[in-house]
């Protein structure tokens, strides 16, 4: 190896190394200067360098405008200084007129042309960066042999006459889904194959075993983890091999590569070999005609490349992958996906041989595009017009409507009393399982509710439910577009802009802790905000780049008085809760919030509960054994992330968002649907129903018994606090146990009494009756020119005697701590 190629090696490392320590630890600086409220310009165009999480791939800079779009109209309220945020600055006052509605959505209504044009038929050059860079390989097979004519001179032919034909405009050429076979992969990267199943003729080390070459599988960031990021071969020759046990005669159809997953090495296999057994003694390969075929591989770490096999694929139980050759600069390090049709075995007797465990609930089981979806939510509000409305809450960038499904006994409008859920998915495009869930979840609750199941029926009479599928529709249909196995790891995880909406919500955290801090060096505690935290200026600013679906998220947040939510991600099995973010930019510490207990109840429930994440016999996904942790986790304890919709949801609003890693496998094959319904089917329900735990009630003015809004809750011993909405009415999440509320609001006297939440699964019903102050009654009368009580006279008279006798003695104390200083110099 000469000298240049070393050091342009060392270089890029340490480049790649900078770039991915930088992105894993949200290293994004953020203006703190804070003037006064302006007007948002969000046609802007900015210069966008996204923020990555570890779990992402390196990607470039992209130069986009917010052009084209609608944006949708977004209450974003500011703060002047730090030491305003101490003071209790109150966003802009609900009135008792609003319905928390959005206008209904019309499915029947075809799909806008330009945007259809936009998103479906446009030319590769017209792609952002990221899916260019990935339309480049698709599908690779087996080449055929060319044919070779040496002075072979065609016989001249006469041309006969012909009729003109008329030339039609060639269409342009449209980037589409790949064919893949009709066999789904036998699940390397769902771990339905077990490691077990998975040898190798050697190994470096533990951490580079035959279980790890696993498609898409990630690895830690030590060099020499035990979690490391593919198999790699202990010897460089052109007879190892990775072997699959399939356990069950299956007909194999295809294989798809990838590199090794790690920021320290660059390897990958550019060609192999492929054979099949049955006993593995006596092997067959795969044929190209009459030659054994040699499959073309990688030409990076990260992008999946497919191979199938001829039509005559072999049925055998065990298939190998046969390195040929590899990049020149590494070594031999896989990891694979293996596509085949399990064949029924006339010499296994029992059942547990024969079928594996599925779903009784008939659903639509398959991956829906926009279209796709649309229609199924069509259904959906057709099959059960009386309890469901279709709203949609902006556009994306390319013009998708993000649509959400509500589900109520009175559709379209707040009840009094009654909370709001909301379920989010699709925040990365390209974790699909969420979306289809939550699909499959609207059509259950449709159906049971049809059939009278009682618990369903209590969960739409008592909760009025928000499901957004898809947070991230352009993301996910350049994902869809390649396939469950062929996106990768990272492609549609970014908005079309090249924004990772999980880091795109306003920092709060810094906020509030600044803001902690000033109080502190000022010994002033009194006036700390600790929830409605205003959203700082520099985030509606000009400069600020915001992507338009996390601006839609926000609008819907602050128009909706949501309790409780879960934002559906994939890619690993864990429950995180808030904080998301550490403190101090350390890369992972417990920073838990005032309402941390709650929040581990929220996260044990659905953990719990969910048949993967709650079986001790399951292997860890990645480079993490959330086991040990019960399967829950403190966001910021994992890796910190700035600005999670998490955090904001805490700190902005009333209500508590957790996160959901649904399954190792961010994009499962439709043929893993069924079971991943049912592994999550529990969950999703029983989690809806913690919105009824804790208190409930309404705020009410004792002498016109109207709602008071805005009234803040406090829960002694927990420093957040909550506040009612329009009509009075409040939530406040809280575990078994006996707390004392105090309720304030501007102009009455506060009010404090005794609340005990139970154990059943329903709220503590605790209302407040205010009573307006001596000012607020005198403002009230002034203003519609009326005489004063004699009560209040007299009240208002104790009052300034009061202020007077106060401010004697404080001048009586200036006075003599003066004239013992003038003594005592």
């Amino acid at each position: 190896m000469s000298e240049g190629t070393v050091m342009a090696q060392s270089l890029y490392f340490t480049f790649v190394l900078s770039c991915l320590i930088c992105g894993s630890y949200g290293l994004v600086s953020s203006g703190i200067g804070i003037t006064t409220v302006r007007s948002v310009d969000y046609n802007a165009t900015t210069t966008v360098t996204p923020t990555e999480r570890r779990d992402s791939t390196t990607k470039p800079s992209t130069t986009q405008s917010n052009k084209s779009t609608n944006a949708p109209a977004v209450r974003l309220t500011s703060t002047t200084t730090s030491k305003v945020l101490t003071t209790t600055t109150r966003p802009p006052k609900t009135t008792t007129t609003a319905n928390y509605s959005f206008n209904t959505e019309d499915l029947n209504e075809g799909i806008d042309k330009k945007v259809e044009k936009r998103v479906w038929n446009k030319e590769p050059e017209d792609e952002p960066l990221e899916f260019a860079k990935w339309s480049t390989r698709s599908v690779k097979a087996v080449k055929k042999p060319k044919k070779i004519w040496k002075n072979v001179k065609k016989p001249k032919v006469l041309p006969k006459k012909r009729k003109p034909k008329v030339v039609k405009k060639s269409k342009p050429k449209i980037i589409g889904r790949p064919s893949l076979p009709e066999c789904p992969p036998l699940g390397l990267e769902s771990l339905r194959v077990k490691d077990p199943q998975l040898r190798a003729s050697s190994y470096k080390r533990r951490g580079l075993g035959p279980h790890r070459g696993r498609l898409n599988i990630q690895s830690g960031i030590e060099d020499g983890d035990i979690y490391d990021g593919a198999w790699c071969a202990q010897y460089e020759d052109k007879k190892q091999w990775l072997e699959v046990d399939a356990r069950r005669p299956t007909r194999f159809t295809g294989v798809i590569l990838q590199g090794r997953s790690s920021i320290w090495s660059w390897d990958f296999i550019l060609t192999y070999k492929v054979q099949f057994s049955n006993d593995t003694l006596v092997w067959q390969p795969a044929m190209n005609g009459t030659k054994e075929a040699v499959f073309e591989g990688n030409q990076d770490t990260e992008t999946p490349v497919l191979a199938l096999f001829n039509e005559s694929a072999t049925v055998a139980r065990y298939i190998r992958i046969n390195p040929q050759s590899w990049y020149e600069n590494g070594t031999i390090c896989l990891r694979a996906e293996v596509l085949g049709c399990t064949l029924p075995d006339p010499n296994n007797i029992y059942a547990w041989q024969q079928t594996e465990q599925g779903t009784k609930d008939k659903l639509d089981f398959r991956h829906h595009n926009y279209k796709e979806m649309r229609k199924l939510m069509k259904s959906v509000s057709e099959a059960c017009p009386d309890i469901t409305h279709i709203y949609s809450i902006g556009k994306s960038h390319m013009g998708l409507k993000m649509y959400v499904m509500e589900i109520s006994d009175h559709p379209g409008k707040h009840e009094l009393g009654e909370p709001e859920f909301r379920y989010v998915a699709g925040m990365h495009g390209n974790e699909a399982l969420g979306r289809e869930l939550l699909l499959n979840l609207m059509q259950y609750i449709c159906q049971e509710y049809k059939l009278g199941n009682q618990r369903i029926v209590r969960l739409v009479k008592e909760t009025r439910i928000h499901l957004l599928p898809s947070m991230n529709p352009d993301g996910y249909e350049m994902a869809f577009k390649k396939g469950s196995e062929l996106a990768g790891w990272a492609l549609g995880r970014y908005s079309y802009q090249g924004i990772d909406m999980n880091h795109n919500f306003a920092d709060l955290n810094k906020v509030m802790w600044d803001a902690i801090e000033f109080d502190f060096q000022n010994n002033d505690k009194s006036k700390l905000i600790n929830h409605y935290i205003p959203i700082p200026e520099y985030y509606t600013s000009e400069d600020a780049f915001v992507a338009l679906e996390t601006r839609a998220v926000i609008n819907w947040m602050q128009n909706i008085p949501f309790v409780l939510s879960a934002n559906l991600h994939g890619g690993e099995l864990v429950v995180t809760y808030p904080f998301d973010r550490t403190e101090d930019w350390a890369p992972h510490d417990d920073t838990p919030t005032p309402d941390n207990s709650f929040f581990r109840w929220l996260a044990t429930v659905y953990a719990s509960t969910n048949q993967v994440m709650s079986n001790p016999d399951r292997r860890p996904c990645h480079n993490e054994n959330f086991q040990r942790y019960n399967n829950i986790i403190n966001g910021a304890n994992w890796h910190t992330v700035q600005g999670s919709m998490n955090d904001f949801s805490y700190l902005h609003t009333n209500c508590f968002d957790v996160t959901v890693e649904l399954s190792c496998d961010k994009f499962p094959h439709a043929s893993e649907l069924p079971i991943e319904w049912e592994n999550n089917k529990e969950s999703l329900l029983i989690y809806m129903e913690q919105v009824h735990r804790g208190l409930k009630g309404v705020i009410r003015d004792k002498d016109t018994e109207a709602g008071i809004a805005d009234a803040i809750i406090k829960v002694d011993d927990i420093d957040h606090h909550i506040r009612s909405v329009a009509d009075g009415d409040y939530w406040r999440l809280l575990n078994p146990g006996e707390y004392e509320v105090t309720v304030s609001a501007e102009g009455y006297n506060p009010s404090t009494r005794m609340c005990r939440v139970m154990y059943e699964h329903y709220p503590t019903i605790c209302d407040f009756r205010l009573t307006k102050t001596p000012k607020q009654r005198l403002k009230e009368i002034l203003a519609k020119g009326g005489k004063l009580p004699k009560d209040l006279q007299l009240r208002l008279r104790q009052l300034r005697l009061r202020k007077l006798r106060a401010s004697t003695k404080a001048i009586n104390s200036r006075r003599a701590a003066a004239s013992r200083k003038a003594r005592g110099s």
